[in-house]
């Protein structure tokens, strides 16, 4: 892949927030506005939230469930969910946002009449740059944030000795706290954000070459400098028992590495993540398409222009974005990352486990970046202690639950006042697959007995106590509902709180099967298996309705809203794996009319629904629909600087349609591989290198007129391969060696060992007809 497909590019500087360049490393963020005379970095750090933890489970809640969940089953909702609001929901409803660390403002003299303005950022090296020309002295910039010196490092030099001269403040207006002087050059901001809140301190420090250095007010003053590099730390009490020393600890230990060598470590260890994974798409007029300006390509690309290159950018920028937003030590990505530039963001920019929290990590295993899902399991051991409180506070439960929003925190509780999102107690359940996943790609027995297979277990164990038996004698959940949808009732009420919800039922049924397989493995709970498996057969199967869809609800309802931007009841198709639409062409046919339905009504008008829809055609095998979605996505919810869009900017669309692009190469559910299951016609020839693969594989693809050319499989455990095809394949060894395969109904079976690489071909008179 050329360097050239890994920058963003524009020709003048941000001028609204969404088109500044974002850089991060994982806890501390910045966005790069590249202003020539006056420059600003907007500042974040991830545990800087407002208040403390609110806990305050309504303890009425046990009182009423009877109740509530009889009015349901009565046709009832409406009265129900007055009840629940009352006797469930935390009080207050809501906790306190995440918000901004600052800005940092940079006032550049003799900067007018600036000429050949170019700004960038290179995701590959994790560095944004800018450069310009003011008479005859060209001016450069380098900003980056260390994941190794856990600094934000801003480095000017200029052509010409002696050229720089500049003011440097930091502000968190109108939030400022306690702005100082540590010393000749060291600037310091801090305070509290809100009662019971963080303490956050940050540490701005400069080292020039030549020149002179004055703290004065609430100002570094630099005059007549040959280079300037601003230091930035910031800490919090989260972390710190005392974050001012923390990070003025930090800032000094930088300020005392010399610059190149600084951006050498940070380049390297972003490097070491970002290059796992490599993909390149042929396409037309790409040498002229990549020096153009970002926004102008996404422009011309809305205008119908082919832009490959765009298209991998995009895939790219997922995993530099996770990559900048997530790494060991730091908090998950939250609704936006770790970018944030209000102190009131939608949603306080807080953890959704309806869905969002989960897309941030689609690409996480495949993409190789399998470190930056650790922040996720660090904050669901926190989330596991609080829930297993909850469960017994709300319903009398054992087990841990947790409901659709989290925070800094970890609470568990109800929060919000909406009843079509908050009172669903699944989010739990769903968060802690992740840590089966993480298990299916590397395949660490430690991992699973000692991380994976106790939070799994307590989420099991929820709804064992949980559940009630319907008419039908199912097993269903109630209350709950279909995450943020309404039915109308036969009666004509219109309801959103309900038992026995689709997504739930898939959900418990991936759960109870993840415990019953890890308890296998690890020989533990005999009598949990068989009880799991027993509760497993009775829940509901998916159902198809009156219009070929698959139901959404235990009882077939009309929808309030056809176009709905949740397809909830689509998670057995993705991420779920209990429809195989090769398998079960019935539900499969109905998986796929639910989509059409639903975008027949104007479904996917949000980025991360798009994006989540594209990850559903993915699974039906169908590229030139997951291609369509790939279009709209990039043509009607990213902004100029490819953040994904809700609106507002929302950053699951960018993890989740990069996951979308990794499932068009690559899939490993169900237990087979699935190699270019859903390449579009327009991706005719390419080639990806770095794909992980459940089971411990990594394979490289190259392909040509829509055909595999060859693959590459190698193994870091020596287990048996399953790869599906339905174009007979053979299997080649190092010596170039046709090795033996098991093949049954086109699934192809043989062991990789560790450290040996196999060859997979189409057969010589294979044809895609």
């Amino acid at each position: 892949m050329r360097d050239n497909h890994c920058k963003l590019i524009e020709r003048g500087p941000a001028q609204v927030w969404t088109e500044a360049f974002p850089i991060g490393n994982g806890r501390l963020g910045g966005m790069i506005f590249g202003g020539i005379r006056n420059e600003r970095i907007q500042l974040n750090e991830d545990s800087l939230w407002y208040g403390g933890p609110k806990g305050n489970d309504n303890h009425t809640s046990s009182e009423k469930l009877e109740e509530i969940r009889r009015l349901l089953k009565d046709g009832r909702p409406k009265e129900a969910e007055k009840l629940a609001l009352l006797h469930m929901t935390n009080a207050p409803h809501y906790f306190g946002p995440y918000q901004p660390l600052g800005d940092l403002f940079i006032q550049v003299e003799g900067a007018d009449n600036a000429l050949n303005y170019q700004r960038e950022l290179n995701i590959q090296t994790g560095v944004a740059s800018i450069d310009y020309q003011v008479g005859t002295t060209q001016y450069h910039r380098d900003i980056f944030s260390s994941a190794v010196d856990h600094v934000v490092v801003i480095h000017l030099t200029a052509s010409k000795p002696a050229a720089l001269s500049i003011t440097a403040r930091m502000s968190r207006r109108p939030f400022e706290g306690d702005i100082k002087r540590e010393s000749f050059d060291i600037l310091t901001m801090q305070g509290q954000a809100g009662e019971g809140g963080v303490r956050y301190a940050a540490v701005l420090q400069a080292v020039v070459d030549g020149g002179e250095i004055l703290v004065v007010g609430n100002y570094l003053d630099i005059r007549h400098a040959n280079s300037i590099t601003l230091i930035m730390a910031a800490q919090t009490s989260f972390r710190c028992k005392d974050p001012y020393q923390e990070a003025l600890r930090q800032a000094e230990g930088a300020a005392s590495i010399p610059f190149a060598e600084l951006k050498r470590r940070h380049v390297s260890d972003h490097r070491q993540l970002f290059d796992r994974v490599k993909l390149e798409l042929k396409g037309d007029d790409e040498e002229q398409l990549v020096q153009c300006p970002t926004s102008e390509r996404l422009t011309n690309y809305r205008l119908g222009r082919v832009d490959r290159g765009l298209e991998v950018l995009f895939y790219q920028y997922g995993r530099y974005l996770l990559i900048a937003s997530s790494r060991p030590g730091s908090l998950p990505a939250n609704l936006q990352g770790i970018w944030n530039e209000s102190f009131t963001p939608p949603w306080e920019s807080d953890f959704h486990l309806n869905i969002n929290l989960q897309m941030n990590y689609w690409i996480a295993e495949v993409g190789n970046l399998a470190e930056c899902h650790e922040p996720l399991f660090d904050f669901v051991d926190r989330l596991l202690v609080n829930g297993r409180q909850t469960a017994k506070n709300l319903y009398g439960a054992k087990g841990f639950v947790a409901h659709t929003m989290t925070n800094l925190w970890a609470d568990s509780g109800i929060f919000g006042a909406f009843t079509t999102s908050n009172i669903w107690p699944t989010g739990g359940a769903w968060i802690a697959l992740h840590f089966w996943e993480h298990y299916r790609y590397n395949g660490s027995e430690s991992f699973l007995r000692e991380r994976a297979y106790p939070v799994l277990k307590e989420a099991a164990l929820f709804f064992l106590d949980y559940l009630i038996e319907d008419s039908y004698g199912h097993l269903v959940t109630s209350p709950s509902l279909s995450p943020e949808n309404s039915y109308i009732t036969e009666g004509g009420e219109k309801g959103s709180l309900c038992y026995g919800p689709s997504m739930d039922s898939q959900i418990i049924y991936a759960l109870f099967s993840a415990c019953i397989e890890a308890a296998e493995l690890l020989e533990h709970d005999r009598h949990l298996q068989e009880q799991w498996a027993e509760v497993r057969s009775r829940l509901p199967k998916p159902q198809v309705g009156r219009y070929g869809q698959l139901m959404e609800w235990s009882i077939d309802y009309e929808e309030a809203e056809p176009g709905h931007r949740h397809i909830s009841h689509l998670f057995a198709l993705h991420p779920g794996e209990q429809i195989v639409p090769h398998r079960m062409p019935e539900l499969g046919a109905a998986a796929r009319r639910t989509l059409e339905r639903r975008l027949e009504h104007g479904g996917g008008h949000t980025g991360w629904s798009q994006a989540w829809i594209a990850n559903f055609w993915s699974r039906l095998g169908d590229g030139d629909k997951v291609y369509s979605s790939l279009q709209n996505l990039l043509s009607k919810a990213v902004h100029p600087n490819l953040f994904g869009d809700h609106p507002p900017f929302q950053i699951d669309a960018n993890f989740g349609g990069a996951a979308a692009i990794q499932e068009m190469l690559l899939q490993s559910h169900a237990g087979e591989i699935h190699l270019l299951p859903a390449l579009p016609l327009e991706w005719s020839t390419g080639r990806v290198t770095g794909l992980r693969a459940r089971g411990g594989f990594t394979l490289d693809m190259e392909w040509s007129q829509g055909r595999l050319l060859e693959a590459k499989i190698r193994s870091i455990r020596e287990d048996t391969c399953v790869i599906y095809s339905d174009i007979p394949i053979e299997i080649l060894d190092s010596h170039d060696e046709l090795i033996s395969v098991e093949l049954v109904d086109k699934r192809y079976l043989f062991k990789v060992p560790v450290g040996v690489t196999y060859r997979i071909r189409l057969k010589s008179n294979s044809s895609n007809n």
